[in-house]
């Protein structure tokens, strides 16, 4: 009986990973691992948020809400019972130092409509534009009171976050000047009931206006 060929000759170079020299290998081998503990290091933080309270969670708390909050909250307000029924947009507007040592205070800038407008017609539009904006207002209003006051760390952590967006978009100077303090504002207008419902609202907007906050080139994320 004739044995059979092997599939694999001695001798035939390495493909694949085990191509590369050693310290390339190595390298990967490193990376792999990396990426490994990152991925359950995250999975882990995000399962004990949404988990009911339990011992881990308790102790560690503080540590979850400062991974997850803001960039990967869970909210399921789209699956709620009763779905929010009212327009939210945010509006900004920045007081300029000009060179000359006088001060000037834009209009209003609706961020909202900037967002809308990038999203319109893409068929592809980015998580930033469908959910930044949108998403860091309504962790602020969850994390202060109707005085606009923070509730503890998170409320603080907030009003950096909502800063630094604002301070992304308009940028360290603007109309001639450097840009040293912004004010934000929010313009709600309840959506309009269909005919057949029988309902009638009043479908004026309403304006939640914050109070002015100091910044400077510090609250520019780096790079931008």
């Amino acid at each position: 009986m004739e044995p059979q060929a092997q599939t694999h000759r001695e001798g035939t170079p390495p493909s694949g990973v085990m191509a590369l020299p050693p310290p390339a290998r190595a390298a990967v081998a490193v990376v792999l691992g990396a990426v490994a503990v990152f991925v359950a290091v995250h999975l882990a933080a995000v399962f004990l948020h949404v988990a009911p309270s339990n011992t881990i969670s308790k102790q560690h708390g503080e540590a979850v809400e400062e991974y997850v909050f803001p960039e990967f909250e869970q909210n399921w307000k789209l699956f709620a019972p009763n779905p929010l029924q009212q327009n939210i947009a945010v509006h900004a507007r920045a007081e300029v130092l000009k060179p000359d040592g006088t001060t000037e205070r834009t209009g209003w800038v609706d961020l909202s409509a900037m967002d809308v407008e990038d999203i319109r017609g893409n068929p592809f539009p980015s998580h930033t534009e469908q959910n930044e904006l949108r998403r860091a207002w309504d962790f602020f209003t969850g994390s202060h009171g109707d005085d606009n006051r923070p509730n503890g760390l998170r409320g603080e952590l907030s009003e950096e976050y909502l800063r630094r967006i604002v301070m992304l978009r308009f940028g360290p100077e603007l109309n001639g000047g450097e840009v040293r303090r912004i004010q934000l504002r929010s313009a709600t207008t309840p959506v309009a009931p269909p005919p057949w419902s029988g309902e009638s609202i009043s479908t004026e907007t309403t304006y939640r206006t914050l109070p002015w906050w100091a910044v400077d080139r510090s609250d520019v994320p780096e790079g931008k």
